[in-house]
């Protein structure tokens, strides 16, 4: 198996085990994201205090971070999704356009109402102090989101992910299967937050 790791600039980091047998595309995604640096340098951008620590929601302002994958459970039909629960880790999506390719969040609660939606990929294995602490930061909504009803609250102080690293740094899953309509959110088109 393997482990990813997040760095964050106040020296703390967060390590999750990785489970590619529970949602197989989805983790693919996140291991092609860490091999091509998609999360280095990144504020968090979203906090929802008492629900989740949502990495970003504009693809980290990265074009080859902008692709979308299928749902985990339409494409494996046979994997029953793991809980969304606090000391998870998940990949957000955009209903009927399809998972995100790469903005994964941290649930601080067990979130049952998201189970079977958005895939667990990954569990905490130390650092969960730090995503509780990510989740009580003070935050200042986001003007002019461009969803109505999202609840986007953004850090006062930026909280910075240095980098996350893999280990065994060699560890590799088949290439992501990408939607293929063409189709991308609001928030990921340069105009928008």
């Amino acid at each position: 198996m393997a482990d990813a790791t997040f760095w964050l600039a106040n020296g703390k980091t967060i390590t999750v085990e990785l489970l590619p047998a529970a949602a197989p595309n989805t983790c693919a995604s996140f291991v092609w994201a860490v091999k091509h640096h998609i999360y280095d340098g990144h504020q968090i951008q979203r906090i929802v205090p008492g629900k989740w620590v949502d990495l970003s929601y504009d693809a980290f302002g990265k074009e080859e971070a902008k692709y979308l994958i299928p749902s985990e459970f339409t494409l494996h039909p046979e994997l029953k999704p793991l809980p969304v629960a606090a000391g998870s880790i998940c990949m957000g999506g955009y209903g009927d356009m399809g998972l995100a390719g790469c903005e994964v969040f941290f649930p601080l609660t067990d979130q049952p109402q998201l189970t079977g939606t958005y895939p667990v990929f990954g569990r905490v294995k130390s650092g969960f102090d730090e995503i509780k602490r990510l989740g009580s930061v003070p935050t200042r909504p986001v003007a002019d989101f461009p969803y109505e009803g999202v609840e986007v609250n953004e850090p006062i102080e930026p909280q910075v992910i240095e980098r996350v690293s893999l280990k065994p740094a060699d560890f590799d899953l088949p290439a992501p299967v990408r939607m293929t309509h063409g189709q991308l959110p609001l928030t990921w088109q340069s105009n928008n937050p």
